[in-house]
Protein backbone atom coordinates (compact mmCIF):
# COMPACT_ATOMS: atom_id res chain seq x y z
CA UNK A 1 0.00 0.00 0.00
CA UNK A 2 1.29 3.36 -1.03
CA UNK A 3 1.78 6.04 1.59
CA UNK A 4 1.73 9.72 0.95
CA UNK A 5 2.40 12.34 3.05
CA UNK A 6 1.21 16.05 3.18
CA UNK A 7 3.46 19.59 3.60
CA UNK A 8 2.16 22.70 4.79
CA UNK A 9 5.30 25.01 3.93
CA UNK A 10 4.89 28.58 4.17
CA UNK A 11 5.59 29.01 -0.10
CA UNK A 12 2.93 26.59 -0.47
CA UNK A 13 1.27 22.85 -0.02
CA UNK A 14 3.48 19.32 -1.03
CA UNK A 15 2.61 16.31 -1.52
CA UNK A 16 5.54 13.42 -0.67
CA UNK A 17 5.18 9.38 -1.96
CA UNK A 18 6.85 7.35 0.89
CA UNK A 19 9.08 4.88 -0.58
CA UNK A 20 10.05 1.50 2.00
CA UNK A 21 7.63 2.11 4.16
CA UNK A 22 6.70 -0.70 5.95
CA UNK A 23 10.49 -1.52 6.58
CA UNK A 24 11.21 2.19 7.65
CA UNK A 25 7.81 1.75 9.91
CA UNK A 26 9.58 -1.62 11.60
CA UNK A 27 12.88 0.21 12.11
CA UNK A 28 12.55 3.40 13.79
CA UNK A 29 16.36 4.11 13.53
CA UNK A 30 16.53 3.86 9.81
CA UNK A 31 14.57 6.46 8.99
CA UNK A 32 16.07 8.83 11.58
CA UNK A 33 19.40 7.92 10.07
CA UNK A 34 18.57 9.02 6.45
CA UNK A 35 16.91 12.35 7.70
CA UNK A 36 20.03 13.61 8.20
CA UNK A 37 21.73 12.67 5.05
CA UNK A 38 19.93 14.21 1.74
CA UNK A 39 20.88 11.99 -0.79
CA UNK A 40 19.81 9.00 1.47
CA UNK A 41 16.36 10.65 2.65
CA UNK A 42 15.78 11.61 -1.15
CA UNK A 43 15.57 8.06 -1.80
CA UNK A 44 12.87 7.56 1.24
CA UNK A 45 10.79 10.43 -0.18
CA UNK A 46 10.13 11.67 -3.39
CA UNK A 47 8.18 14.93 -4.29
CA UNK A 48 4.82 14.31 -6.39
CA UNK A 49 2.88 17.50 -6.33
CA UNK A 50 3.49 21.06 -5.24
CA UNK A 51 1.22 24.21 -5.39
CA UNK A 52 2.37 27.63 -4.28
CA UNK A 53 0.08 29.74 -2.60
CA UNK A 54 -0.93 33.32 -4.98
CA UNK A 55 -0.53 35.55 -1.88
CA UNK A 56 0.44 36.54 1.48
CA UNK A 57 -2.93 36.75 2.27
CA UNK A 58 -4.07 33.44 1.21
CA UNK A 59 -1.08 31.82 2.96
CA UNK A 60 -2.46 33.36 6.04
CA UNK A 61 -5.73 32.29 5.35
CA UNK A 62 -4.74 28.77 4.26
CA UNK A 63 -2.47 28.56 7.60
CA UNK A 64 -5.65 29.88 9.87
CA UNK A 65 -7.30 27.50 8.79
CA UNK A 66 -5.39 24.36 8.74
CA UNK A 67 -4.24 25.56 12.58
CA UNK A 68 -8.10 25.12 13.44
CA UNK A 69 -8.09 22.06 11.52
CA UNK A 70 -10.39 23.05 8.67
CA UNK A 71 -10.16 21.59 5.07
CA UNK A 72 -10.23 24.62 2.30
CA UNK A 73 -11.15 24.38 -1.44
CA UNK A 74 -7.67 24.59 -2.00
CA UNK A 75 -6.35 21.78 -0.21
CA UNK A 76 -9.42 19.81 -1.30
CA UNK A 77 -8.71 20.59 -4.90
CA UNK A 78 -5.09 20.12 -4.89
CA UNK A 79 -5.52 16.24 -2.60
CA UNK A 80 -8.12 15.24 -4.85
CA UNK A 81 -6.07 15.78 -8.21
CA UNK A 82 -3.12 14.74 -7.47
CA UNK A 83 -3.80 11.49 -4.92
CA UNK A 84 -5.17 8.34 -7.07
CA UNK A 85 -8.82 7.88 -7.34
CA UNK A 86 -10.11 4.85 -5.18
CA UNK A 87 -12.92 3.51 -7.13
CA UNK A 88 -16.61 3.35 -5.84
CA UNK A 89 -17.56 0.76 -3.25
CA UNK A 90 -13.82 -0.31 -3.13
CA UNK A 91 -10.94 0.26 0.16
CA UNK A 92 -8.23 3.00 -1.55
CA UNK A 93 -5.14 1.41 -1.84
CA UNK A 94 -3.22 4.65 -0.46
CA UNK A 95 -2.67 6.07 2.72
CA UNK A 96 -2.06 10.23 3.56
CA UNK A 97 0.20 10.83 6.35
CA UNK A 98 -0.42 14.18 8.12
CA UNK A 99 0.88 16.08 10.91
CA UNK A 100 -1.96 17.17 12.59
CA UNK A 101 -4.51 14.12 13.55
CA UNK A 102 -7.66 16.81 13.58
CA UNK A 103 -6.81 17.27 10.08
CA UNK A 104 -6.53 14.34 8.90
CA UNK A 105 -10.25 13.48 10.79
CA UNK A 106 -11.14 16.56 8.74
CA UNK A 107 -9.91 15.04 5.29
CA UNK A 108 -11.48 11.15 5.84
CA UNK A 109 -14.27 13.04 6.71
CA UNK A 110 -15.19 15.30 3.45
CA UNK A 111 -13.17 13.31 1.03
CA UNK A 112 -13.00 9.79 2.41
CA UNK A 113 -9.30 10.08 1.79
CA UNK A 114 -7.92 7.28 4.70
CA UNK A 115 -5.20 9.31 7.11
CA UNK A 116 -2.87 8.58 9.46
CA UNK A 117 -0.60 10.36 12.07
CA UNK A 118 2.51 8.68 13.98
CA UNK A 119 5.58 8.84 14.76
CA UNK A 120 6.85 7.94 12.01
CA UNK A 121 5.03 10.17 9.51
CA UNK A 122 6.33 12.74 12.26
CA UNK A 123 9.68 11.94 11.16
CA UNK A 124 9.51 11.88 7.64
CA UNK A 125 8.17 15.67 7.82
CA UNK A 126 10.95 16.43 10.08
CA UNK A 127 12.79 15.34 7.14
CA UNK A 128 10.95 17.27 4.55
CA UNK A 129 10.87 20.39 6.32
CA UNK A 130 14.94 20.43 6.72
CA UNK A 131 15.83 19.30 2.72
CA UNK A 132 12.83 21.23 1.46
CA UNK A 133 14.51 23.41 -0.59
CA UNK A 134 16.26 20.96 -2.16
CA UNK A 135 12.86 19.15 -3.70
CA UNK A 136 11.92 22.73 -5.34
CA UNK A 137 13.82 23.86 -8.57
CA UNK A 138 14.69 27.70 -7.84
CA UNK A 139 13.50 27.80 -4.85
CA UNK A 140 16.69 28.67 -2.17
CA UNK A 141 17.09 28.37 1.72
CA UNK A 142 17.03 32.18 1.90
CA UNK A 143 13.86 32.76 -0.01
CA UNK A 144 12.32 29.82 1.96
CA UNK A 145 13.54 31.72 5.43
CA UNK A 146 12.19 34.98 4.64
CA UNK A 147 8.56 33.42 3.51
CA UNK A 148 8.34 31.85 6.64
CA UNK A 149 9.31 34.88 8.70
CA UNK A 150 6.91 36.86 7.41
CA UNK A 151 4.04 34.06 7.21
CA UNK A 152 5.00 33.83 11.22
CA UNK A 153 4.63 37.68 11.54
CA UNK A 154 0.74 37.88 9.73
CA UNK A 155 -0.02 34.57 11.86
CA UNK A 156 1.41 35.58 15.17
CA UNK A 157 -0.74 39.32 14.99
CA UNK A 158 -4.36 37.50 13.19
CA UNK A 159 -3.61 35.12 16.37
CA UNK A 160 -3.54 37.89 19.16
CA UNK A 161 -6.03 39.71 17.62
CA UNK A 162 -4.56 42.92 18.51
CA UNK A 163 -7.35 45.77 19.91
CA UNK A 164 -4.86 48.89 20.42
CA UNK A 165 -8.13 50.12 22.59
CA UNK A 166 -8.90 47.34 24.67
CA UNK A 167 -5.14 46.89 26.16
CA UNK A 168 -5.39 46.48 29.80
CA UNK A 169 -1.61 46.34 30.13
CA UNK A 170 -1.20 50.01 30.45
CA UNK A 171 -3.82 50.37 32.96
CA UNK A 172 -1.42 47.65 35.19
CA UNK A 173 1.47 49.74 34.84
CA UNK A 174 -0.54 53.33 35.30
CA UNK A 175 -2.13 51.87 38.08
CA UNK A 176 1.25 50.70 39.70
CA UNK A 177 2.79 53.85 38.98
CA UNK A 178 0.27 55.79 40.71
CA UNK A 179 0.90 53.64 43.93
CA UNK A 180 4.24 54.80 43.28
CA UNK A 181 3.99 58.35 42.63
CA UNK A 182 1.82 58.67 46.00
CA UNK A 183 4.47 57.48 48.08
CA UNK A 184 7.05 59.63 46.44
CA UNK A 185 5.24 62.77 45.91
CA UNK A 186 4.43 62.35 50.11
CA UNK A 187 7.62 61.44 50.60
CA UNK A 188 9.26 64.62 48.90
CA UNK A 189 6.40 66.95 50.03
CA UNK A 190 7.25 65.69 53.92
CA UNK A 191 11.12 66.89 52.72
CA UNK A 192 10.03 70.75 51.68
CA UNK A 193 7.73 71.09 54.74
CA UNK A 194 11.07 69.92 57.13
CA UNK A 195 13.27 72.08 55.24
CA UNK A 196 11.21 75.37 54.34
CA UNK A 197 10.35 74.91 58.42
CA UNK A 198 13.65 76.58 59.70
CA UNK A 199 12.73 79.51 57.65
CA UNK A 200 8.72 79.77 58.21
CA UNK A 201 7.62 77.22 60.55
CA UNK A 202 3.74 78.96 61.40
CA UNK A 203 3.12 77.69 57.65
CA UNK A 204 3.13 74.51 58.58
CA UNK A 205 -0.09 74.88 61.23
CA UNK A 206 -1.77 77.41 58.69
CA UNK A 207 -2.02 74.97 55.52
CA UNK A 208 -2.27 71.75 55.60
CA UNK A 209 -2.23 70.22 52.32
CA UNK A 210 0.76 69.19 50.49
CA UNK A 211 0.65 70.58 47.01
CA UNK A 212 -0.78 74.01 48.43
CA UNK A 213 2.56 73.87 50.85
CA UNK A 214 4.55 73.41 48.21
CA UNK A 215 2.98 76.17 45.63
CA UNK A 216 3.05 78.60 48.91
CA UNK A 217 6.79 77.99 49.47
CA UNK A 218 7.32 78.33 46.02
CA UNK A 219 5.68 81.95 45.96
CA UNK A 220 6.59 83.54 49.06
CA UNK A 221 10.52 81.95 49.01
CA UNK A 222 12.25 84.92 51.59
CA UNK A 223 9.29 85.02 54.36
CA UNK A 224 10.75 89.00 54.67
CA UNK A 225 9.83 90.25 51.12
CA UNK A 226 5.97 88.72 51.74
CA UNK A 227 3.86 91.96 51.54
CA UNK A 228 -0.08 92.45 50.98
CA UNK A 229 0.77 92.27 47.46
CA UNK A 230 0.89 88.98 46.93
CA UNK A 231 -2.59 88.38 48.49
CA UNK A 232 -4.54 87.65 45.41
CA UNK A 233 -1.93 84.82 44.63
CA UNK A 234 -1.98 83.30 48.13
CA UNK A 235 -6.10 83.27 48.02
CA UNK A 236 -5.80 82.07 44.34
CA UNK A 237 -3.74 78.66 46.02
CA UNK A 238 -5.67 78.58 49.31
CA UNK A 239 -8.91 79.25 48.46
CA UNK A 240 -9.70 81.46 51.12
CA UNK A 241 -9.23 85.03 51.65
CA UNK A 242 -8.83 84.44 55.84
CA UNK A 243 -6.09 82.16 55.32
CA UNK A 244 -4.30 84.22 53.05
CA UNK A 245 -4.42 87.32 55.01
CA UNK A 246 -3.23 84.46 58.28
CA UNK A 247 -0.05 84.04 56.01
CA UNK A 248 0.61 87.28 55.90
CA UNK A 249 0.65 88.69 59.27
CA UNK A 250 2.18 85.04 60.31
CA UNK A 251 5.17 86.00 57.91
CA UNK A 252 5.66 89.19 60.13
CA UNK A 253 5.94 87.57 63.45
CA UNK A 254 7.51 84.68 62.19
CA UNK A 255 9.89 83.19 64.86
CA UNK A 256 11.81 81.41 61.98
CA UNK A 257 15.67 81.72 61.10
CA UNK A 258 16.84 83.54 57.90
CA UNK A 259 18.38 81.52 55.21
CA UNK A 260 21.02 82.21 52.62
CA UNK A 261 19.99 82.73 49.06
CA UNK A 262 21.74 80.04 47.72
CA UNK A 263 19.39 77.64 49.86
CA UNK A 264 16.59 79.29 49.56
CA UNK A 265 17.38 78.87 45.81
CA UNK A 266 17.76 74.79 46.51
CA UNK A 267 14.28 75.08 48.25
CA UNK A 268 12.72 76.56 45.42
CA UNK A 269 14.37 73.89 42.65
CA UNK A 270 13.32 70.73 44.80
CA UNK A 271 9.76 72.63 45.02
CA UNK A 272 9.25 73.30 41.50
CA UNK A 273 9.79 69.63 40.96
CA UNK A 274 7.56 68.14 43.80
CA UNK A 275 4.48 70.11 42.16
CA UNK A 276 5.45 69.13 38.71
CA UNK A 277 5.19 65.59 40.38
CA UNK A 278 1.76 66.31 41.79
CA UNK A 279 0.34 67.29 38.89
CA UNK A 280 1.76 64.92 37.09
CA UNK A 281 0.10 62.21 38.92
CA UNK A 282 -3.23 64.17 38.65
CA UNK A 283 -3.11 64.15 34.68
CA UNK A 284 -2.20 60.06 35.53
CA UNK A 285 -5.15 59.84 37.55
CA UNK A 286 -7.50 61.30 35.06
CA UNK A 287 -5.50 59.23 31.97
CA UNK A 288 -6.05 56.09 34.11
CA UNK A 289 -9.96 57.02 34.72
CA UNK A 290 -10.20 57.39 30.81
CA UNK A 291 -8.85 54.17 30.15
CA UNK A 292 -10.73 52.15 32.48
CA UNK A 293 -14.03 53.42 30.97
CA UNK A 294 -12.53 52.34 27.51
CA UNK A 295 -11.44 48.98 28.64
CA UNK A 296 -13.85 47.76 31.77
CA UNK A 297 -16.84 49.90 31.48
CA UNK A 298 -19.10 47.82 33.55
CA UNK A 299 -16.25 46.95 36.12
CA UNK A 300 -15.69 50.98 36.65
CA UNK A 301 -19.57 51.61 37.51
CA UNK A 302 -19.86 48.81 39.81
CA UNK A 303 -16.49 49.25 41.92
CA UNK A 304 -14.86 52.17 40.47
CA UNK A 305 -11.97 52.80 38.15
CA UNK A 306 -9.33 52.99 41.02
CA UNK A 307 -10.51 49.20 42.62
CA UNK A 308 -11.21 47.60 39.16
CA UNK A 309 -7.41 48.85 37.94
CA UNK A 310 -6.31 46.91 41.25
CA UNK A 311 -7.86 44.24 40.63
CA UNK A 312 -6.92 43.80 37.19
CA UNK A 313 -3.21 44.67 38.35
CA UNK A 314 -3.23 41.81 40.44
CA UNK A 315 -5.08 39.40 38.16
CA UNK A 316 -2.28 40.55 35.95
CA UNK A 317 -4.80 40.85 32.97
CA UNK A 318 -8.20 41.37 32.33
CA UNK A 319 -8.69 37.72 30.41
CA UNK A 320 -6.93 36.04 33.46
CA UNK A 321 -9.45 37.73 35.64
CA UNK A 322 -12.71 37.10 33.93
CA UNK A 323 -11.11 33.19 34.49
CA UNK A 324 -11.69 33.69 38.22
CA UNK A 325 -15.08 32.83 40.11
CA UNK A 326 -17.02 35.39 42.10
CA UNK A 327 -15.42 33.71 45.52
CA UNK A 328 -11.73 34.33 43.95
CA UNK A 329 -13.39 37.93 43.42
CA UNK A 330 -13.86 38.28 46.25
CA UNK A 331 -10.76 37.66 48.41
CA UNK A 332 -8.10 39.08 45.97
CA UNK A 333 -5.48 40.56 47.47
CA UNK A 334 -5.75 39.00 50.66
CA UNK A 335 -4.27 35.65 50.04
CA UNK A 336 -1.68 35.74 53.11
CA UNK A 337 -4.80 36.37 55.52
CA UNK A 338 -6.63 33.61 53.78
CA UNK A 339 -3.94 30.82 54.28
CA UNK A 340 -2.83 32.13 57.31
CA UNK A 341 -6.23 31.15 58.38
CA UNK A 342 -6.46 28.17 56.82
CA UNK A 343 -3.10 27.12 58.88
CA UNK A 344 -4.18 28.41 62.35
CA UNK A 345 -8.14 27.30 61.60
CA UNK A 346 -9.40 30.46 61.97
CA UNK A 347 -12.08 32.39 60.22
CA UNK A 348 -11.37 33.12 56.90
CA UNK A 349 -11.45 36.82 55.39
CA UNK A 350 -14.51 38.16 53.94
CA UNK A 351 -13.07 40.51 51.08
CA UNK A 352 -9.62 41.40 49.82
CA UNK A 353 -9.19 44.68 47.51
CA UNK A 354 -13.02 44.89 47.02
CA UNK A 355 -13.28 46.10 50.06
CA UNK A 356 -12.28 49.74 48.83
CA UNK A 357 -15.23 49.78 46.93
CA UNK A 358 -17.79 52.98 47.91
CA UNK A 359 -20.73 50.06 48.48
CA UNK A 360 -19.26 48.15 50.99
CA UNK A 361 -18.09 51.12 52.72
CA UNK A 362 -21.68 52.21 52.94
CA UNK A 363 -22.40 49.04 54.76
CA UNK A 364 -22.55 48.63 58.26
CA UNK A 365 -19.84 46.75 60.00
CA UNK A 366 -22.81 43.62 60.29
CA UNK A 367 -23.06 43.47 56.76
CA UNK A 368 -19.83 44.32 55.20
CA UNK A 369 -19.50 40.20 54.18
CA UNK A 370 -23.11 39.86 52.52
CA UNK A 371 -22.54 42.66 50.32
CA UNK A 372 -18.89 41.95 49.84
CA UNK A 373 -19.81 38.41 48.63
CA UNK A 374 -23.00 39.70 46.22
CA UNK A 375 -21.08 43.00 44.74
CA UNK A 376 -18.65 40.18 44.00
CA UNK A 377 -20.71 38.01 42.52
CA UNK A 378 -21.65 40.98 40.22
CA UNK A 379 -18.23 42.15 39.39
CA UNK A 380 -17.82 38.80 38.11
CA UNK A 381 -20.21 39.09 35.58
CA UNK A 382 -19.36 42.54 34.50
CA UNK A 383 -15.72 41.28 33.96
CA UNK A 384 -16.78 38.65 31.65
CA UNK A 385 -18.80 41.11 29.67
CA UNK A 386 -16.39 43.67 29.91
CA UNK A 387 -13.49 41.02 28.42
CA UNK A 388 -15.23 39.03 26.47
CA UNK A 389 -18.21 41.05 25.04
CA UNK A 390 -17.33 44.10 22.09
CA UNK A 391 -19.30 46.88 23.46
CA UNK A 392 -18.10 49.85 25.57
CA UNK A 393 -22.03 50.15 26.88
CA UNK A 394 -22.06 49.94 31.01
CA UNK A 395 -25.66 49.33 31.35
CA UNK A 396 -24.71 46.34 32.73
CA UNK A 397 -22.38 47.20 35.57
CA UNK A 398 -25.13 50.13 36.07
CA UNK A 399 -28.14 47.38 36.27
CA UNK A 400 -26.14 45.55 38.74
CA UNK A 401 -25.03 48.76 41.62
CA UNK A 402 -28.55 49.40 41.92
CA UNK A 403 -28.84 45.87 42.62
CA UNK A 404 -26.26 45.73 45.07
CA UNK A 405 -27.80 48.90 46.69
CA UNK A 406 -31.36 47.65 46.69
CA UNK A 407 -30.26 44.48 48.40
CA UNK A 408 -27.87 46.93 50.90
CA UNK A 409 -30.97 48.80 51.74
CA UNK A 410 -32.49 45.66 52.19
CA UNK A 411 -30.37 44.41 54.86
CA UNK A 412 -30.37 47.75 56.79
CA UNK A 413 -34.46 47.73 56.82
CA UNK A 414 -34.79 50.75 55.14
CA UNK A 415 -37.09 49.17 52.29
CA UNK A 416 -40.30 47.95 53.04
CA UNK A 417 -42.46 45.65 50.74
CA UNK A 418 -44.35 46.78 47.61
CA UNK A 419 -47.46 47.79 47.60
CA UNK A 420 -49.80 45.08 46.73
CA UNK A 421 -47.62 42.60 47.66
CA UNK A 422 -48.71 39.05 49.11
CA UNK A 423 -47.51 38.59 52.54
CA UNK A 424 -46.06 34.96 52.53
CA UNK A 425 -47.24 32.19 55.19
CA UNK A 426 -51.03 31.62 57.20
CA UNK A 427 -53.35 34.16 56.69
CA UNK A 428 -53.45 36.68 59.62
CA UNK A 429 -56.85 37.64 61.76
CA UNK A 430 -58.34 41.37 60.74
CA UNK A 431 -57.93 43.69 63.50
CA UNK A 432 -60.77 44.96 64.87
CA UNK A 433 -62.23 48.02 63.49
CA UNK A 434 -64.65 50.49 64.45
CA UNK A 435 -65.34 52.52 61.71
CA UNK A 436 -66.87 49.59 59.68
CA UNK A 437 -71.21 49.10 60.29
CA UNK A 438 -71.62 46.41 63.10
CA UNK A 439 -68.42 46.35 64.01
CA UNK A 440 -65.40 44.13 62.55
CA UNK A 441 -65.31 41.04 63.87
CA UNK A 442 -61.74 39.79 64.62
CA UNK A 443 -61.90 36.24 65.68
CA UNK A 444 -60.07 35.92 68.59
CA UNK A 445 -58.18 32.55 69.62
CA UNK A 446 -60.44 30.33 72.38
CA UNK A 447 -59.20 29.94 75.75
CA UNK A 448 -58.30 26.92 77.26
CA UNK A 449 -60.91 25.43 79.28
CA UNK A 450 -59.35 23.29 82.11
CA UNK A 451 -62.62 21.90 83.34
CA UNK A 452 -63.67 20.13 80.14
CA UNK A 453 -60.72 17.61 81.08
CA UNK A 454 -61.47 14.37 81.82
CA UNK A 455 -59.36 11.88 83.90
CA UNK A 456 -59.39 8.79 82.50
CA UNK A 457 -59.49 5.76 84.94
CA UNK A 458 -56.34 3.59 85.17
CA UNK A 459 -56.64 -0.26 84.55
CA UNK A 460 -54.21 -2.53 86.24
CA UNK A 461 -53.80 -5.70 85.04
CA UNK A 462 -54.79 -8.87 87.00
CA UNK A 463 -51.32 -10.24 86.81
CA UNK A 464 -49.90 -6.77 89.06
CA UNK A 465 -52.92 -7.08 91.21
CA UNK A 466 -51.95 -10.66 92.60
CA UNK A 467 -48.37 -9.82 92.54
CA UNK A 468 -49.01 -6.64 94.85
CA UNK A 469 -51.42 -8.98 97.16
CA UNK A 470 -48.84 -12.00 97.78
CA UNK A 471 -46.00 -9.46 98.37
CA UNK A 472 -48.37 -7.71 101.22
CA UNK A 473 -49.36 -11.51 102.62
CA UNK A 474 -45.63 -12.16 102.78
CA UNK A 475 -44.46 -8.85 104.59
CA UNK A 476 -47.23 -9.36 106.97
CA UNK A 477 -46.77 -13.30 108.13
CA UNK A 478 -42.97 -12.97 109.33
CA UNK A 479 -43.22 -10.02 111.15
CA UNK A 480 -44.55 -11.61 114.62
CA UNK A 481 -42.30 -14.59 114.09
CA UNK A 482 -39.12 -12.48 113.76
CA UNK A 483 -39.18 -10.24 116.58
CA UNK A 484 -37.58 -12.02 119.45
CA UNK A 485 -34.74 -12.46 116.82
CA UNK A 486 -34.54 -8.56 116.08
CA UNK A 487 -34.45 -7.68 120.14
CA UNK A 488 -31.45 -10.53 120.18
CA UNK A 489 -29.80 -8.62 117.87
CA UNK A 490 -30.00 -6.02 118.86
CA UNK A 491 -28.76 -6.72 122.15
CA UNK A 492 -25.82 -8.28 121.17
CA UNK A 493 -25.05 -4.91 119.26
CA UNK A 494 -25.45 -3.35 122.25
CA UNK A 495 -23.29 -5.49 124.29
CA UNK A 496 -20.65 -5.30 121.74
CA UNK A 497 -20.70 -1.41 121.82
CA UNK A 498 -20.46 -1.61 125.51
CA UNK A 499 -17.21 -3.92 125.07
CA UNK A 500 -15.79 -1.64 122.54
CA UNK A 501 -16.35 1.30 124.77
CA UNK A 502 -14.81 0.17 127.77
CA UNK A 503 -11.65 -0.97 125.95
CA UNK A 504 -11.24 3.14 124.28
CA UNK A 505 -11.88 4.20 127.94
CA UNK A 506 -9.01 1.69 129.09
CA UNK A 507 -6.64 2.90 126.49
CA UNK A 508 -7.38 6.44 126.94
CA UNK A 509 -6.50 6.07 130.86
CA UNK A 510 -3.33 4.24 130.02
CA UNK A 511 -1.94 6.98 127.68
CA UNK A 512 -2.93 9.82 130.20
CA UNK A 513 -1.02 7.95 133.21
CA UNK A 514 1.93 7.61 130.79
CA UNK A 515 1.86 11.56 130.21
CA UNK A 516 2.12 11.99 133.72
CA UNK A 517 4.81 9.82 134.77
CA UNK A 518 7.06 11.71 131.84
CA UNK A 519 5.84 14.64 133.21
CA UNK A 520 6.92 14.30 136.33
CA UNK A 521 10.25 12.37 134.97
CA UNK A 522 11.51 15.76 132.93
CA UNK A 523 10.53 17.85 135.94
CA UNK A 524 13.00 15.47 138.49
CA UNK A 525 15.71 15.39 135.96
CA UNK A 526 15.28 19.81 135.56
CA UNK A 527 15.97 19.45 139.31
Amino acid sequence: MTTYVLFESASGFALFEVKQYDEISQASEKIQEAVSNVERFSKVASLTAFKPFTSAANALEQINAISEAQLTDDLRNFLEVNLPKAKAGKQAKFKLGVFEPKLGSAIQETTSIPCIANDMVGEVLRGVRLHFARFLDGLNDTDLRKAQLGLAHSYSRAKVKFNVNKVDNMIIQAIALLDTLDKDVNTFVMRVREWYSWHFPELVKIVNDNYQYARIALLVKDKSTLTEEKLPELTEIIGDEAKAKEVVEASKASMGQDISPIDLINIERFAKRVISLAEYRHRLHTYLLDKMHTVAPNLSALIGEVVGARLISHAGSLTNLAKYPASTVQILGAEKALFRALKTKHETPKYGLIYHASLIGQSGPKFKGKISRVLAAKCALAIRVDALGDSADASIGIDARAKVEARLRQLEGKVLAAEGAKPTGKEQPAKYDKSKQGGALATQARAYNAAADVAAPVQEKEKKKKKRDAEDEEAEAPAVVEEPKKKKKKAAEQEADGEANGEKKKKKKEKKEKKEKKKKADSDDSD
